[in-house]
């Protein structure tokens, strides 16, 4: 049963959405999502910094092990969000996973359509190796559309020959742009935070001119074998909620290593919100998860 907090939470996005009306306004959304941005917690350090083209920031506790490493994407449709927006969400994540955090403001539709940030995430990956961390110590993790990106990223590996990381940690990931699981409509009531009428123009900014189901966009229906093992958090109250269980589905009849939880009544992303019982539940399971496939 959904906790009381999250029962509070989901009945004040539903009276409190920005997100009205018959058309988007990006500008108004951009800002709005800035304006809920929280600071890191204490005792956590974030440094932003610019590296070869990139807008990154390392975010650590203060007990974590520098040879292992997060790396994160934020979610935002593609067309939203900022390093600001997920700041407090990969303090936690490190303080949890005892792992420094890289966080990447990959770049953003309309601005920079399709492949214009997945470009972006397997540059900061790259980094990251070329920093000397292993790919067997880092773990690639998103919410939402980052949660689609971690794992386009990880299709775009292994087409390349490249090493894969030991993991990804996917929070309510966006994996069919399509639009076609049932859960778009059977949750259509339950959603407080996503809705279809959302959805379908930020995949028209993102996608351009390519097919939505075209496996970098929508990775639910590339190739999912070899891929490392994955952990996928939904909320059974999403409209996205068949992206993560056809994803499981898929996943593990390709053999795959894939941990499906889901968590009663919990709405998109739930762990942005760090005063949810839920929230913490979920990144103590993403803890488990990344010391389990990076080792001691």
């Amino acid at each position: 049963m959904a906790s009381a907090q999250m029962k509070a939470a989901a009945q004040a996005i539903r009276e409190n959405s920005m997100f009205t009306g018959s058309e988007i306004d990006l500008a108004v959304m951009r800002a709005g999502m800035e304006q809920t941005a929280l600071p890191v917690g204490e005792g956590i350090s974030r440094k932003d910094f610019s590296a070869d083209g990139l807008n990154l920031t390392h975010i650590a506790a203060s007990d974590v092990r520098n040879d292992r490493g997060v790396l994160y994407l934020h979610g935002g449709g593609y067309v939203l969000g900022s390093l600001n927006t997920h700041a407090e969400l990969m303090g936690r994540i490190s303080a949890e996973c005892r792992a420094p955090v890289l966080g990447v403001e990959y770049r953003l539709a309309p601005e920079h359509p399709y492949p214009a940030a997945l470009d972006d995430a397997l540059a900061a990956y790259q980094r990251l190796l070329s920093n000397g961390i292993k790919p067997e110590q880092i773990v690639i993790a998103g919410d939402s559309a980052g949660g689609g990106l971690s794992l386009a990223c990880l299709l775009a590996l292994k087409e390349a020959g490249l090493p894969l990381p030991a993991g990804a940690m996917l929070l309510s990931p966006w994996t069919d742009l399509t639009g076609s699981g049932a859960s778009i409509k059977s949750r259509a009531d339950a959603d407080p935070m996503v809705s279809a009428r959302l959805l379908d123009p930020m995949v028209a900014l993102y996608k351009g001119d390519q097919p939505a189901d075209l496996p970098r966009l929508s990775p639910l229906f590339g190739d999912l074998s070899g891929l490392p093992p994955l952990l996928i958090q939904v909320g059974d109250a999403e409209i996205l909620l068949d992206d993560s269980t056809r994803l499981s589905e898929r996943a593990k009849a390709a053999g795959v290593d894939a941990t499906l939880q889901i968590y009663d009544g919990a709405f998109h992303v739930f762990q942005n919100m760090p005063d949810l019982p839920e929230s913490a539940e979920a990144l103590k399971a993403m803890a488990g998860f990344f010391d389990r496939v990076t080792g001691p």
